[in-house]
């Protein structure tokens, strides 16, 4: 049976992304791409008593995310839409599947086409290869997470297609998280000037990571007592495993740099808890999704 048509009965099980988003996304792109003149070319070739019936088809297979988006795009258009869905956000979907049915004003259907086509690809192809990542951790504790290496004004969108797809998220901006680089250390001084003014400055709630570079480092910020949480930057398979014994379990362990496809699997087997990857969002390929009017 078709799921109840509204942006916020297609979000993923398991993610959250607030209706205020997208709103907000919605009215962006229709308003970079309809202008000042709307939509000329259905306007001038489509009569506007016409009816059109589509089908929004996946192309391939992966997991599909961005459905709300494209139904709130149509809603915005017209109130006389009717859209079916025939999945939802975090689902797998094979090539060839009916992923929404969507039947009203065919200018309104037009007009909404590439806007809601961008969502799904562009939000599909982030969470199915977050799930191709999280496929190679499978029997480890460790979780993938995304970075804030995202396009400028669709971070939210992104993150949330990371949940769909399996991973997790890490901090959203500057603004709700302490983490500590490289360039943080030089310049306050060192690890432990860096750790005392943070944790001088942190709320109760709050933690605190710092990252490293090398294990002399990893010692130096064990020896504070301060951090919760260590980002190690950077090192090699050989070099997380050394990390993981000398931590035993008094810090979160994150690795990041170098998590690729290739080498996410060997980095899980070290026993870190968390591994980062900007390609998540920074080099997803778009997947392959159509709108095809029923003639």
């Amino acid at each position: 049976m078709p799921i109840v048509t509204t942006p916020a009965s297609l979000l993923a099980p398991e993610a959250f992304l607030s209706p205020l988003v997208i709103d907000e996304a919605v009215h962006r792109a229709l308003e970079e791409d309809l202008g000042r003149a709307g939509d000329v070319t259905s306007i001038a070739t489509i009569p506007e008593e016409t009816h059109a019936h589509a089908v929004l088809i996946a192309r391939q297979a992966g997991v599909i995310a961005g459905l709300p988006l494209a139904v709130a795009t149509f809603q915005r258009l017209s109130q006389d839409i009717s859209i079916e869905a025939h999945s939802r956000d975090g689902g797998a979907v094979a090539a060839g599947v009916h992923v929404l049915t969507i039947s009203g004003p065919a200018r309104a259907v037009l007009a909404g086409e590439r806007t809601a086509l961008n969502f799904v690809g562009r939000l599909s192809g982030v969470a199915t290869l977050t799930a191709d990542y999280v496929r190679h951790t499978t029997g480890t504790k460790l979780r993938i997470c995304c970075t804030r290496k995202t396009t400028p004004g669709l971070r939210a969108l992104e993150k949330y297609a990371v949940r769909c797809g399996g991973g997790f998220n890490h901090r959203f901006g500057l603004d709700d998280a302490i983490l500590i680089k490289d360039n943080h250390i030089a310049v306050a001084g060192g690890v432990r000037p860096v750790l005392e003014r943070a944790r001088a400055h942190a709320g109760h709630l709050v933690k605190i990571e710092i990252e490293v570079d090398t294990l002399a480092q990893l010692r130096e910020v064990l020896d504070t007592g301060l951090a919760d949480v260590v980002l190690l930057d950077n090192m090699d398979v050989a070099t997380l495993a050394e990390a993981v014994k000398l931590a035993a379990g008094r810090v979160v362990l994150e690795a990041s740099g170098g998590v690729t496809q290739g080498s996410i699997a060997k980095i899980a087997a070290t026993g870190v808890d968390y591994a980062s990857s900007g390609a998540l969002t920074h080099s997803a390929p778009n997947f392959d999704v159509a709108l095809d009017i029923d003639a």
